[in-house]
């Protein structure tokens, strides 16, 4: 498959005098000399640099091998050919744009940095001489897959396709769903080298102008080379508590779980050459919801959401709570007894867990890396051979694998998948300072979590909101998954232009 278009100068205006350091000259080859250094047509073979002479004046154009659509670069290179000398006589520049350049995607620029930074993205170059403005065609082709489903975010019913690299398509995916007039899409570039483009989309009679200010110049004050790591390096750059392991931003690869957010007011950020697409502001319950909550019937959308918060608890308080029972008995009441390992082994309890979860992550880590074709039989040998043997030699006891397990279980049911990796973290916290300070330690861990989650914001909006502060429409819409016909009010906290739905 196939995607073109991309904006090529930032608003389609040319830029004023002040801001041109290498203006564009009536000589086409002083200009051609410029453009060859600049973007090294000698030392690249990629770069493609073709001298032309059509109705009797001396063309050059610029490209890049592989961005270039030869089909239409050909078809337009034949009009030209057939072109006269007296066609371009008067008024070159106009004729060549409205008349013998048949094509949509046409722009001009008379600064020849901008010239180099548009061919490197894509578009092709065209300089005329006699004429001090560079004709700029967007003829460009991106090689892509196909907008398959999300392996991370998968529905046993709904839509399966998904977002991919390309910036173009997933505005596109986009705006198939959300048909709004007021949807806009605004284009950026971010970093010194890379020149990535990047898309702050919202609906502008519902969200917030102040938070999409904020947004903006966010993204505006990035002040790097590149984005090697697309969306996860403008996340570091815009969020900030870089040793904080919560996301204050939720991915997703669905265009439709976009297209609810956008009409709650959030903000979305498409950046190209990633599939994710991030959402802004997002509270700490906007990791814990899935899409396939929202495709079954509410009752059982509700059901799905309740078993799915029971394992997310799980998965962060059920191994520092049994350890906690494990090793003071006495909390227990007689009808508990059972909990806590009759014979806890040659080695301490604590570090049976912390060895265990060191495993699961040795296994995750492997399985990503293992072909698909053998993952299967990576999961037998590690939880049939390696399990079964831990537990025999006396490394592992019985129960430590169960609820090593179960924790595994909810941490890989969390929607998330950075806040899986997040509250993985913080759990083996909640071990250590339980294994250290007993059951003051626990307490202690967990207020201080709660406070780390009171405090944080995401984009001027409480994290945990709307259990702190407290609102109770809202949190019992968190809970429980309520009827669409029912939620009539955008979530207050996103102050959106437009409260009713």
């Amino acid at each position: 498959m196939e995607s073109r278009r991309l904006p090529m100068l930032g608003g389609y205006t040319l830029p004023s005098k002040k801001e041109i350091k290498h203006q564009v000259e009536i000589n086409i080859e002083a200009n051609a000399k410029y453009l060859k250094e600049q973007l090294g047509v000698d030392k690249s073979f990629d770069v493609i640099h073709l001298d032309l002479e059509y109705a009797g004046r001396k063309m050059a154009m610029f490209l890049i091998d592989g961005f270039a659509k030869d089909d239409i670069l050909h078809l337009l290179q034949k009009l030209l050919a057939k072109l006269k000398p007296e066609d371009l006589d008067s008024n070159p520049l106009e004729r060549l744009l409205k008349t013998y350049i048949p094509y949509v995607e046409v722009e001009i620029s008379e600064d020849l940095d901008a010239v180099v930074d548009t061919v490197l993205a894509g578009p092709t170059a065209l300089v005329v001489d006699g004429i001090n403005k560079v004709i700029l065609i967007d003829a460009r082709t991106y090689p892509v897959r196909g907008p398959e489903e999300p392996d991370t975010e998968r529905v046993v019913r709904g839509s399966r396709d998904g977002y991919v690299e390309t910036i173009v398509f997933n505005t596109a995916l986009t705006r198939r769903r959300v048909r709004d007039r007021s949807l806009r899409m605004e284009y950026m570039q971010i970093g010194r080298r890379s020149k990535t483009d990047v898309c702050i989309s919202y609906i502008e009679d519902i969200a917030d102008p102040d938070l999409v200010k904020e947004i903006k110049e966010s993204l505006t004050n990035i002040d790097t080379d590149g984005l090697p790591m697309a969306e996860k390096t403008i996340e570091e750059f815009i969020g900030g508590r870089h040793w904080n392991p919560y996301p204050i931003v939720r991915y997703t690869e669905r265009p439709d779980t976009v297209a609810s957010h956008l009409f709650e007011g959030h903000v979305v950020i498409i950046i190209d050459g990633s599939p994710s697409v991030m959402i802004t502001p997002t509270t700490f319950w906007h990791h814990l919801q899935h899409a396939e909550e929202y495709r079954q019937k509410p009752i059982v959308g509700a059901y799905l959401r309740v078993i799915r918060f029971i394992a997310i608890w799980t998965a962060l308080f059920l191994l520092p709570l049994w350890y906690l029972f494990a090793t003071h008995p006495e909390f227990l009441p007689d009808q508990l007894r059972f909990i806590g390992p009759d014979d806890p082994g040659e080695v301490p309890l604590i570090a049976q867990l912390l060895l265990a979860e060191l495993g699961i992550d040795i296994l995750r880590m492997a399985a990503v890396h293992t072909p698909s074709s053998l993952a299967t039989a990576l999961g037998l040998v590690a939880a049939l051979m390696i399990g079964q043997v831990a537990v025999e030699v006396g490394l592992f006891t019985n129960e430590t694998v169960l609820y090593i397990s179960i924790a595994a279980i909810g941490t890989f049911a969390t929607p998330s998948y950075e806040m899986s990796l997040a509250n993985r973290l913080v759990r083996i916290v909640f071990l250590v300072a339980t294994a250290w300070f007993g059951v003051y330690g626990f307490i202690i861990a967990i207020t201080a979590w709660i406070i780390l989650m009171v405090k944080m914001k995401s984009f001027q909006t409480p994290y945990f909101w709307p259990f702190i502060p407290f609102s109770y429409r809202a949190f019992r819409d968190v809970l429980f998954r309520a009827p669409i016909p029912l939620k009539r009010k955008r979530p207050a906290i996103l102050h959106p232009e437009d409260p009713d739905r």
